[in-house]
This record gives structure tokens, sequence and C-alpha cells, in this order.
């Protein structure tokens, strides 16, 4: 199940640009709650809190209650970070609002166990890592930190498909035509005296 953090943020009376480079002139990150069949709200998030949570993995997976003083609590899922393309700085952020019974499209890592319990990788064969994410269907309380791979057992010319993962109940991935591949062993590509392999 996904963590949820609660923060504190102000409510800004304007949107648009202008008021936008007025919250970033005054210290403060513009963003945006929207969803949930209730009209959106422009926020005004502390850079401090933002940077720290973004540094934090799968920030777009995880689930945060921005509290609001008098306007309320309001659970959401982080949808969006605009990032100034020179100083990687954020500029915006957007929130939309979920429910129990909500389901969202999220991005999940894929972690990598029992490298050491795989043959192939034991005799010089290499992790491939056809997908570092995968896109899922789930219900915000669902939402898993990662998918987890076991590798343990695989030989060179194995490969993991999406059917070998485990998923969350509820949850599917939103590629649904075909069994994709997540990660393969391949035979490494250059022999100890430095030549290419067959």
């Amino acid at each position: 199940m996904t963590e949820t953090t609660t923060i504190s943020a102000m409510v800004r009376d304007r949107a648009g640009k202008g008021a936008a480079r007025a919250t970033r002139r005054a210290g403060h990150i513009p963003g945006v709650i929207y969803g949930g069949k209730q009209p959106p709200i422009c926020i005004s998030v502390e850079p401090k809190w933002l940077k720290i949570e973004m540094l934090k993995p799968g920030f777009l997976t995880r689930l945060f209650n921005i509290d609001l003083g008098k306007d309320g609590t309001h659970r959401t899922l982080p949808r969006d970070v605009q990032l100034d393309p020179v100083t990687d700085q954020p500029l915006h952020v957007d929130f939309m609002r979920v429910t129990g019974e909500s389901v969202v499209h999220v991005a999940v890592p894929v972690s990598f166990i029992n490298e050491g319990l795989s043959p192939g990788l034991k005799r010089g064969g290499v992790l491939n890592i056809v997908r570092h994410e995968i896109e899922l269907y789930c219900k915000p309380d669902d939402i898993p930190h990662s998918l987890v791979v076991d590798l343990a057992g695989l030989d060179i010319g194995d490969s993991v498909h999406i059917s070998h993962i485990k998923l969350p109940a509820g949850a599917t991935p939103t590629i649904t035509d075909r069994d994709f591949t997540v990660a393969s062993v391949a035979a490494p590509t250059v022999t100890r005296g430095g030549e290419a392999g067959a």
C-alpha cells in the first residue's frame, strides 16, 4: 500500500502566469489541485518541502493529504512537476484529487533482487533492463512502491515478462495485448581477450 504524507499549503487568490510568477517571487512554488468533480484550487507550497519529496523514490506514485486550513484537506496524487530547463528547479506542481475508489494511471519503478542467485549473471551474462517503469491502472491505496523482479534461477537467454511479476490486487498493466518483456539475461558481448563475443 502506498504511503500518505500530509503537507500544508496556502490557497492562491488568482490563477494565470502573472500570479504564478508573483508566487515564485514571494519564495513559493505555485500549484493546482484539480479533479474529483470539484473546481480546481490554486495553491502555493514551500520549495524546501517539494524538493525533499521529489528526491524520494516514486514521488508521482505517492499520496499526499494537502491541508489548506479553513479550506479543508484534499487527498491527492501528484500528476506533474514543471521544471526550469536550465536550473531544474520546480516551477509548478499539479495534484489530482483521489478517493479510495478512484482508478489512476501510474508509472511504477521496477526493482531487481537476487542477482547473485542468477546462473546467467554469475557466468558473465548481462542484465538487459527493457522497462525501468511499468505503467499500471490501480486504486490509489494499492499503488506499490515498486514492482519486484526476482532474478534467481535465470540463465543466459532467459527473459522476465509482465506475467511473471506479482501485481497488487485489482491492478492491471496499461498494455494488455501482449505479455511484454521487462528484462532479460543476455550473453556477454566481450570476451576476456577483449574481442567481441559471438
